[in-house]
């Protein structure tokens, strides 16, 4: 099942559960029950209520959009920075420029083909990524500047691969859910309070309070699929995509993102 679908399921699931109860409430209701009136009280708790959980809603929903794009960040960061190594390896002779190249050509397809469902699926990067980004960084490292050409792009390399470095580390942090546990609970029992006040307010089943009543209850368990697409960076509809390091390295990589 697609998450699309199961939201779509889940929407119609809420409005049918509150429509029920609205019908049922009615149904059951004395005859003597004043439907017309609500306690003051009521309907200021509701607004409170309504007003606390939309706050709450809002910055669920700014944390992991932020999240998000922290990550995609990261990744461009990432995959810029590779993209100048190989561009600054064209100063070494042939025999070192291949190699270099070669080193970052296997890193960018083991990235895409290979890390990025790895990523996916237990929520972090893997021990191969980072034996091929240390043997990038040796090949560099390890052969002086044999030119003032070579000197002058030297540094700069292991700048960038620095900077792959820190770009996958924070890459390997976003992967996985960010949303705590208790913030969740506290998600979906203000869900449940929220939409439970809709009862205390005594509507009753003319069409048009049905009908906001189930778009109301709609709303909530959208933007709870919302909250909960966004909370992975790299793992739901919306996730982060391959598409910078195949954007930058089209020859590379079979597209997993």
């Amino acid at each position: 099942m697609s998450e699309w679908l199961a939201l779509a399921i889940a929407m119609l699931a809420a409005c049918a559960v509150v429509v029920a109860v609205v019908l049922l409430r009615h149904r059951r209701a004395g005859a003597d029950e004043d439907t017309d009136e609500t306690p003051d009280v009521i309907e200021y708790m509701t607004m409170m209520i309504g007003v606390v959980y939309a706050i709450v809603l809002g910055l669920a929903i700014a944390g992991v959009w932020e999240t998000r794009g922290a990550a995609q960040d990261d990744v461009f960061r990432e995959a810029q920075a590779l993209h100048e190594v190989s561009a600054r390896a064209q100063v070494y002779p042939v025999e070192v420029r291949d190699r270099i190249r070669a080193d970052v050509d296997a890193y960018v397809s083991y990235v895409v083909d290979v890390e990025w469902a790895y990523m996916r699926e237990n929520g972090e990067i893997s021990d191969r990524g980072t034996e091929l980004l240390d043997k990038l960084r040796t090949d560099v490292a390890t052969r002086p500047p044999a030119s003032d050409l070579e000197a002058q792009a030297y540094q700069p390399m292991l700048d960038r691969i620095s900077v792959v470095d820190d770009a996958r580390n924070a890459r390997g942090q976003n992967a996985g859910p960010s949303m705590p546990g208790v913030v969740w609970f506290g998600l979906i029992v203000g869900a449940v309070v929220t939409v439970g006040m809709v009862f205390f307010l005594q509507i009753r089943r003319s069409p048009r309070e049905l009908i906001l009543a189930g778009a109301f209850s709609a709303l909530i368990a959208f933007l709870l699929f919302l909250i909960w697409d966004f909370d992975d960076p790299f793992g739901r509809s919306v996730s982060v995509t391959t598409q910078t390091f195949t954007d930058l390295f089209p020859t590379l990589g079979g597209g997993s993102g």
